[in-house]
Formats: C-alpha cells, structure tokens, sequence
C-alpha cells in the first residue's frame, strides 16, 4: 500500500522522467526486441547513437534491464516502469521487515519496512532521478547488515548468503556495488573490533572473492574491455565527485537546482539520522552491535557527501566512478529507518516525522526543481523510435574508442562507399550481432558502415578475415573490398574476456554448490 501510494501521482502526470528514464526504458526496448531474436544475454546496443551501436550491456549490469524487459512482455509498455517501481519498492521493504523483524515486534518491523520503502532518497530516486538499477539495490542493503551481523555462526551458509548479496550488487548497479564493498569493509571492522574477534572479517572477505567470482560473467569483460570505450567520460565534468557534494555551485543552473533539492533532503535526513539515534542510545546495551554498525555507518555516510571528502574519493579505488556523493544516502536509509524505529517510539510523533519529510520534498519541488513527467504518447514514441530503427541517443562512456557520437550523419545509409568507386549494395541480414550484405564494386574502395568500430567484431569478406579500419571524424566502420562481387559478413563474437568470466562464474556457482550440499549432509555425519 506505501508503495502504491508513492504512485499515485502517476495517475495524473504521468511516469515521472527523472535523469536516466530514457536510458533504461530504452534499455529495455533494446533487450526486448533481441530476446525476440533469439539473443538471450544481448551485449551490443544496435540502436545506440541513433543506429550505430554501443556495447552498453557489456558496462552496464543485467538485473534491471533483465527485469524491465521481462515486464514489458507481460504487461502494456506504459505501464511496465510503474510496476517496475511498484516491486521494487515492495522489495526494498520485505528486505527490511526480515532485517527488523530480528530486534523488533511486528508492528514496529513493519513500520521500518514502510519507513524504508519509501524513505526520501527513494522518493528522490523515484520522482527525480529515474535510477532504477540504484533503486533496485537498495533491497540488498537490510540482507547485507544482517547477515554481517550473524557472522559469528559457524554456518557456512551465511557466508554463501554474503556472497550472493555481493555478486548480486555486482549484477544490478555497479555504483551500488562500490558503496557495498566499501560499507561491508567499514561494518567488518567495527563488528570485529565491537566483538573482539577476526571472525567475521574472515567470512566477509572469502565472500567478497566468492560473490565476485559468481558474478564474473558480467565482472571480467566489464574491467578489461574499458580500454575499448570512452570510460573516462563517465567522470567528465558535471559527474565527478567535485561537481556533486551538497551544496556546490557550478556553472550549470539545471545541474545546481537539483543539487538543492538533493541537498535539503540530504541535510534533513542526516539530521533526523542522528536526532533519531540520539534518542535510540537506550537501546545501545541491549542491541550493541546493531547500535555500533549504524552509528559508524551513519558517521561515514555523513562525511562523504560533503566536500571536505574529496581527498578521498581522489585516493580511495573507485570511489570517484560513483560520480555522485549524495548516492551515499541509499545506505543511509538503513541507519534513518533503524534508528527511527528504536528512538522515536510514538505513533503520533513517527507520523509527523514522516509528514515533514513529505513537506519537505514539497518544498524543494515547488521552489528548486519540479519532477518532469512523460505521458503515454511519450513512452509509444520510444517503442515507435526502436520500431523504425530510428534509434535514440547513447551514453558517452559507452562510445567506441574513436567514435564521436556528435559528428554522426543520423540518415546515413546502412552501407555506403568511402571513395570514387560505383557500387551495387545489397544488405542481406542487420541484425544486432550480425550483419551480412553484398557488395558488387567498380573497383578497390572502402565500405562505409552505420556502425562503430569495436575490437569485438569479427568481419569476413568473401570468406576470409579482414583488418577494418575507424573511418576519421566518428569512427564509423571502414570495411576495405576489392573490385567485383564482394560477400561481407560482421559477426559480434565471444571474446576471451567473455568466455574466461562465464567459466569462472560457472566454476564460482559449483562451488557454491558443493558448501551447501557439505553443509546440509554435515548434522547427519
């Protein structure tokens, strides 16, 4: 109901579209359209930058572009980020009643569940921002906490359990997934030091080279094939830490007025974090390595959005690829929802904490930055861009080494001749991973392609393998044939990279096997 009630906006504006809406539904088209074409894990893009490619599902995880595109065969595309939203909301919350549910009754776990589910920074992620992998990872972040906090049980199962929140971080929102390890790193040493014991630093870090290695499918050709991409662009100016602490000015008027917004909702959910703990230090005795974990947390949360961190994230691994320091906030969640459970603890007064926020997030939308909003006809527009072929824009980190996404002729010709030679073309198969035409030609020239140069295609003419080359100025495709008929196939294949993560991650997953199956024979013994 919390959830739902998040949505009823919807049914007058719209979906809201935050900043990365039309990423991920368009995302979703793009996977969808090549489920249909038999492509079960699609790696390149084909209608980024407007037709000539990205090898986005390489970069970027699978999980919320695996679920969106799932809704979208089941229910009206219009409705498909809705529900999206809907779940993901309900999921964060489930995660939550099992995380309080350890130290709380019913009704005040339920509260944290509806607390969390729809805390500020959700509502932030939901109306502004549009950042459904980020919000998708937050339903990790009660599971991780908790199991932290049973790892002093010599149950190897809470370790696989630890490395499969980690390997699903990994999977959903790599942004998420640095603020995991870092956090995991920060809660392994307060619980150590809080219980005196390695313990739990030993099943923390086998579980953190455990959860990487289950998600190595997606890990490995993601680190090795950043050399292949303009990776270096996702910390380009206006999305490095420097330009996004809380209220910093920058040359970019939109860019500041949703730093405000983030910025008083950052402030007032520090500040009720820490008033709510204060009160909540009765329960330090009873529960102190809960209250330890979330004050420590809290504490770093705090520091890290500011901009006196910034030596760190300069320092720190990285840390600066989160681009946004206000990100902190999704684990900042866990100790606000937790802390406010345990200190405030009348009904009435949780009641008016929560209006306020709400009041809050009116004020900052009224006076800073409203939400936009797309209508039904907006979202059939995209579905009609990925019907025509037509394309959408791509993301600038995910550009090809050598292609400029800003000097494409977006109504080029699939294929056409670079030089003076005449030539007859005819275009057999352009499908996402391959690409077949014939070529009947004058004489020696190169063929021009709509599509970026990557080191992942494999081009044959007429049988046999050839060296292409990145045409000057946008890097599109040269393909060079001789005179007469030529045969050109263009195939996406598997790299080593590729093939060496999928082999880990299924040597990763029999592993994992083989520890439940010892752990649950091992009572009988």
């Amino acid at each position: 109901m919390a959830a739902f009630a998040v949505e009823i906006p919807f049914f007058f504006r719209g979906t809201p579209s935050g900043h990365d809406v039309e990423f991920h539904l368009y995302s979703w088209l793009e996977v969808l359209a090549q489920w249909k074409q038999g492509i079960v894990y699609p790696r390149w893009a084909a209608l980024a930058h407007f037709g000539y490619g990205e090898p986005r599902f390489i970069f970027y995880p699978p999980a919320s572009w695996t679920l969106g595109a799932a809704l979208s065969t089941i229910i009206p595309w219009t409705l498909a980020p809705s529900i999206y939203v809907w779940l993901v909301l309900v999921a964060a919350g489930a995660s939550m009643f099992v995380l309080a549910r350890q130290w709380f009754d019913r009704s005040d776990a339920t509260y944290a569940a509806v607390l969390y589910a729809v805390n500020p920074y959700h509502l932030v992620i939901v109306y502004w921002r549009s950042a459904f992998a980020e919000l998708l990872a937050s339903s990790l972040l009660p599971l991780l906490l908790l199991l932290l906090l049973r790892s002093e049980r010599k149950d190897r199962r809470v370790t696989i359990a630890l490395a499969l929140i980690i390997a699903g971080a990994w999977l959903i929102n790599a942004p998420a997934a640095v603020m995991i390890h870092y956090s995991l790193a920060l809660l392994m040493v307060v619980l150590a030091w809080q219980r005196r014991s390695a313990r739990v630093l030993i099943v923390g870090s086998a579980a953190i080279v455990l959860g990487a290695a289950l998600a190595a499918f997606y890990l490995v050709p993601a680190i090795y094939e950043q050399k292949w991409v303009n990776i270096a662009q996702a910390v380009s100016a206006g999305s490095r830490p420097l330009d996004n602490f809380l209220f910093v000015h920058t040359t970019d008027a939109e860019h500041d007025a949703f730093n405000r917004v983030i910025s008083w909702v950052a402030m007032a959910e520090i500040l009720l974090t820490v008033a709510a703990g204060w009160m909540a230090r009765i329960s330090r005795s009873r529960n102190s390595a809960l209250w330890y974990s979330l004050k420590a947390w809290t504490a770093a949360c705090t520091l890290l959005v500011f901009s006196i961190s910034n030596p760190l994230w300069e320092v720190s691994p990285k840390l600066r690829f989160m681009q946004f320091p206000w990100r902190w906030l999704l684990c900042l969640g866990i100790p606000f929802t937790l802390f406010t459970a345990m200190g405030v603890r009348r009904w009435t007064a949780r009641v008016a904490l929560y209006v306020a926020t709400l009041c809050l997030l009116a004020f900052v939308w009224h006076h800073f930055q409203p939400p936009w909003w797309d209508n039904a006809a907006d979202l059939r527009e995209m579905q009609d861009n990925m019907a025509t072929g037509a394309g959408y824009e791509g993301t600038d980190e995910y550009a090809p080494v050598g292609a400029d996404p800003t000097a494409i002729d977006k109504e080029a010709r699939r294929v056409t001749v670079e030089g003076p030679a005449r030539a007859a073309i005819r275009v057999v198969e352009w499908k996402p991973e391959v690409r077949i035409f014939t070529a009947e030609m004058s004489a020696s020239d190169n063929l021009v392609l709509r599509l970026f140069k990557y080191p992942a295609w494999r081009v044959e003419v007429n049988g046999r393998q050839v060296q292409v080359g990145a045409r000057e100025g946008t890097g599109q495709m040269l393909v060079p044939v001789e005179a007469g008929a030529n045969r050109v196939q263009i195939i996406f294949v598997r790299t080593w990279d590729r093939a060496a993560g999928a082999w880990t991650s299924v040597l990763a997953l029999l592993v994992t096997l083989l520890l439940l199956r010892k752990n649950s024979v091992s009572p009988a013994a």
